[in-house]
């Protein structure tokens, strides 16, 4: 009994042990969870393996292909022959010749019997003009082109883990604005208090202190919807508890980038369609082997066999004796059947469907041109776009940094002035506020560097986890 209890409080013990023992997520680990759960990554990589059993079954052309077939059943055939006119020359004195008239001989014959045959047969394509060669190359291209795309697909990952996480770090810094303004407006009640007992101000002003607190509970209590709100969003975008997504406490600070190499050549789109377009040279060149002679080699084993075959006649075939035919045949085993070659097949005219697939990936490519043209142009555009919003972003954040300076020094003027009763609590509220507000603009601010500094990343395809 004694060993059950030690147990039983080992237990209680080291449940808030475990409990205690959990770790926020990393940003790292959020990114790398969400990438599991993505559907557009899954979808790639699924896109992905369809392409290596493409690639797979063009290979397997040139395996040997071994099909073996057999029958058995009963034979029946009836045919009719009816004989011309037939004349026969007179060769001597003795042998006068003869005519037969049409339809002398007028006679049906028939066939019965059962049949078997069997067959294992092997052909491997040897040459196929270099349409397997090209096909495949184009597969490999089209694999390249997909996997170029799934770069995007993890960019827009890292962007909404990235935006979220630090969602969650504004949050949490407008709780802590919140806090120390609940702290000194807690401190400055007291002042108002002793300020309202020497009647140095009015009842109207001690009520405004109160307003301003209860504004910072209702204030407080968003708070906490606002989290509760951007836990849900990562728990659902990563698939990790809750519990340890509340953890989280990241502080949110600038991302220092400099663009080094302001160019869009690495982007994604644009890899993605020079694959694709080498895709499509590869299909062309595989489209213009259709001339080209296949070769192919065969070799077969077969066993063919007659049983209980009969052949009659439906009148009587030899006027001398009056029979008519009616014989059984001797079982016949015809094996072993066998064969070995090597044929070809060419196409020399296949009505222009050649030519016309020919000409129909030659508009695709085109088409895949033009795309890349107007691509270029629109990425080029959206780095000029970005490089100026995250300058002007950096200028904000400066610009908010001295507003928020300049309202806390205004605060501690307003608070010294107010013990001394030189100015209203509504005044003292209004300082209060302005410093509430610089400072959550200013950490707004920050929030609005970072996205404009992982734009300017995305623009160049140099955004990378890492970094943030």
């Amino acid at each position: 009994m004694k060993n059950y209890k030690k147990l039983f409080f080992a237990a209680i013990l080291g449940f808030p042990l475990s409990f205690s023992a959990q770790i926020a997520p990393s940003f790292q680990e959020l990114v790398d969870a969400a990438m599991t759960k993505d559907a557009a990554i899954e979808q790639q990589n699924l896109e992905s393996k369809a392409n290596e059993l493409d690639q797979e079954k063009l290979k397997d052309i040139f395996l040997p292909k071994v099909e073996i077939s057999g029958k058995a059943g009963y034979l029946n055939a009836t045919t009719k022959v009816v004989s011309p006119e037939i004349a026969i020359p007179a060769i001597t004195p003795l042998f006068p010749g003869a005519v037969f008239p049409e339809g002398t001989f007028n006679n049906n014959f028939n066939l019965s019997g059962f049949d078997a045959a069997a067959k294992i047969e092997a052909t491997a394509v040897l040459y196929s003009g270099g349409k397997v060669k090209y096909l495949k190359q184009a597969l490999i291209e089209k694999d390249n082109a997909n996997k170029a795309l799934q770069v995007k697909n993890e960019d827009e990952v890292i962007t909404q883990i990235s935006k979220a996480y630090d969602q969650f770090a504004l949050v949490a810094e407008s709780k802590n604005v919140l806090d120390e303004s609940k702290k000194r407006l807690d401190a400055n009640k007291k002042t108002a208090e002793k300020a309202l007992g020497y009647g140095l101000i009015t009842p109207y002003d001690y009520k405004k202190i109160e307003l301003a607190q209860a504004t910072l509970d209702s204030k407080m209590v968003e708070y906490e919807g606002k989290k509760e709100l951007l836990i849900t969003q990562l728990h659902l975008l990563t698939g990790i508890d809750k519990e340890r997504i509340a953890l989280i406490n990241p502080n949110l600070e600038k991302i220092e980038y400099l663009v080094t190499d302001e160019t869009i050549d690495n982007r994604a789109e644009l890899k993605a369609l020079d694959f694709g377009m080498k895709a499509i040279d590869a299909k062309i060149k595989a489209e213009k082997t259709w001339w080209i002679p296949k070769v192919q080699a065969m070799t077969s084993l077969s066993y063919m066999g007659f049983y209980n075959t009969n052949i009659s006649s439906s009148k009587v075939l030899m006027p001398r004796t009056g029979a008519k035919l009616d014989n059984d045949l001797t079982n016949l085993n015809l094996l072993p059947i066998f064969q070995a070659g090597i044929g070809f097949k060419w196409d020399v005219f296949d009505g222009n469907e050649g030519k016309h697939e020919v000409e129909k990936a030659k508009i695709d490519r085109e088409i895949l041109e033009s795309k890349k043209s107007d691509a270029e142009r629109k990425l080029q555009l959206n780095l000029a776009n970005n490089q100026t919003n995250y300058n002007i972003a950096n200028a904000q954040v400066d610009l908010k940094a001295t507003a928020k300076k300049i309202a806390k020094n205004a605060l501690t003027q307003a608070e010294k002035e107010f013990r001394y009763g030189l100015i209203k609590a509504t005044q003292l509220i209004e300082a209060e506020n302005d410093l509430e507000v610089a400072e959550l603009d200013y950490q707004t601010a920050v929030f609005n560097q970072r996205r404009a500094a992982i734009e300017v990343m995305k623009s160049t395809q140099n955004l990378n986890a890492e970094k943030l």
